[in-house]
C-alpha cells in the first residue's frame, strides 16, 4: 500500500515537471532535499532549488520526462524511460536544437515528500548542442 502512494507522489513531482510548475516542485520538496544531476552535481536542501528548476526551464523551455517504467519498494522509486528538450531556441531550425535521450531517475519518497531526486543519462550529444550554440 506504501509502495503505491509512494508512486503516486513520485508521479505528481513528474506531472508537476512536466508542467514547468516550479511552485508545485518545491512543495512536494522534502526540506532536507537532494538533488543529483547526471552529471553528478549535487545539491542539498530545498531552498535555492526553485531557482535551479527556473533556470533549467530558461535553458529548456520545453523540457519534458516522458516514463515508461516504474518500480519500486517501500520508499524508493525506481524511473525509466526517456527526457527530451530543445535547448533555448536559438536557431530557426529547431531540430537541431532538439535532444531526446534514454533516461532514468531515482526517487526517494519519505513522509510523503521527495527527499531525493537523481537523473541518470548521458549528456553527451547535449553538450554538443550547447557548445555548438557558445
Amino acid at each position: 500500500m506504501r509502495n503505491e502512494l509512494n508512486k503516486t507522489i513520485v508521479n505528481g513531482f513528474v506531472k508537476a515537471i512536466n508542467d514547468h510548475d516550479v511552485n508545485e516542485i518545491v512543495k512536494l520538496m522534502s526540506e532536507d532535499h537532494i538533488f543529483i544531476d547526471a552529471m553528478d552535481n549535487k545539491s542539498v536542501g530545498k531552498k535555492g532549488m526553485k531557482e535551479a528548476w527556473e533556470g533549467y526551464y530558461e535553458l529548456f523551455p520545453d523540457y519534458q520526462i516522458e516514463i515508461s517504467d516504474i518500480t519500486g519498494n517501500e520508499s524508493v522509486i525506481g524511473l525509466f524511460g526517456y527526457v527530451n528538450a530543445t535547448y533555448k531556441n536559438l536557431t530557426n531550425d529547431l531540430n537541431s536544437n532538439f535532444w531526446r535521450i534514454p533516461a532514468s531517475w531515482k526517487a526517494i519518497v519519505e513522509n510523503n515528500k521527495i527527499k531525493h531526486w537523481q537523473v541518470y543519462c548521458d549528456y553527451t550529444n547535449l553538450l554538443k548542442i550547447i557548445n555548438k550554440n557558445k
